[in-house]
């Protein structure tokens, strides 16, 4: 089963530095019916103004996944880590038993684009640490290219749930397809574009779909696009 979330569905909250797009129930949105999918916990699609952001803020029990999509994000945090990421870069941290972190655009007169994502750990009380990995963006061409799994390989974040998540690039009129493996999940978001899933459904950008009880995926790009694709296992949400 394909159910499509189109993104005029989304919750917008806006300030005077800060645009946010919430695909899960957070901070001033809730939906008792949107609360996640699978241990998928949070999508926000954040746009932050130039020497603006998140000042100091705590974690707790979240793996917590940022993938920038237009400019640069500053990470850090009470461990020691400091990082700059911009498009290419992919920053998994574990709050574990609980970090505290900043996040701030330090760019002078350019928004940033960045998704972030909370996925449930697999255990409690991890020890908290941080990652950040670069891609290869010629890998992303018409191919699944997973950025974060619970596997680590080179240029792979290591998470602490059985995840994988995939960044592709799609041609127009090229396809992709994904196997899945029995009583497991699909999420898709469509960063750009328009594809469509097993010749069913269309998604535009910023649209996603969540998936159950489908073993193949077919996705065809109707125009260039660039997507989000992750691998979760079943069970409740």
């Amino acid at each position: 089963m394909i159910v499509h979330n189109p993104s005029t569905k989304r919750f917008t909250a806006k300030n005077e530095w800060q645009e946010t797009h919430f695909s899960f129930s957070f901070g001033p949105y809730y939906d008792e019916e949107n609360i996640q999918f699978g241990p998928l916990r949070v999508l926000n699609d954040d746009i932050v103004k130039p020497n603006k952001g998140f000042g100091i803020h705590p974690h707790r029990e979240a793996e917590i996944v940022s993938i920038v999509l237009k400019g640069q994000l500053k990470h850090e945090d009470n461990l020691g880590n400091v990082g700059t990421l911009q498009y290419g870069n992919v920053q998994r941290m574990t709050a574990g038993t609980g970090v505290l972190h900043s996040e701030v655009n330090p760019a002078e007169d350019e928004d940033t684009h960045f998704l972030q994502l909370w996925i449930l750990p697999n255990e409690k009380q991890l020890t908290p640490s941080y990652e950040d990995i670069t891609f290869d963006h010629d890998k992303l061409r018409n191919e699944l290219l997973p950025v974060v799994s619970h596997n680590a390989e080179e240029n792979v974040a290591m998470i602490n749930q059985d995840v994988t998540l995939y960044l592709s690039k799609i041609d127009a009129e090229r396809e992709i397809q994904f196997q899945q493996k029995e009583g497991r999940k699909i999420y898709v978001f469509v960063i750009e574009g328009e594809v469509s899933l097993n010749g069913d459904v269309t998604l535009q950008s910023r649209d996603d779909a969540r998936i159950t009880d489908l073993h193949s995926l077919t996705i065809h790009a109707k125009k260039d696009a660039f997507i989000l694709l992750i691998d979760l296992p079943g069970g409740e949400g």
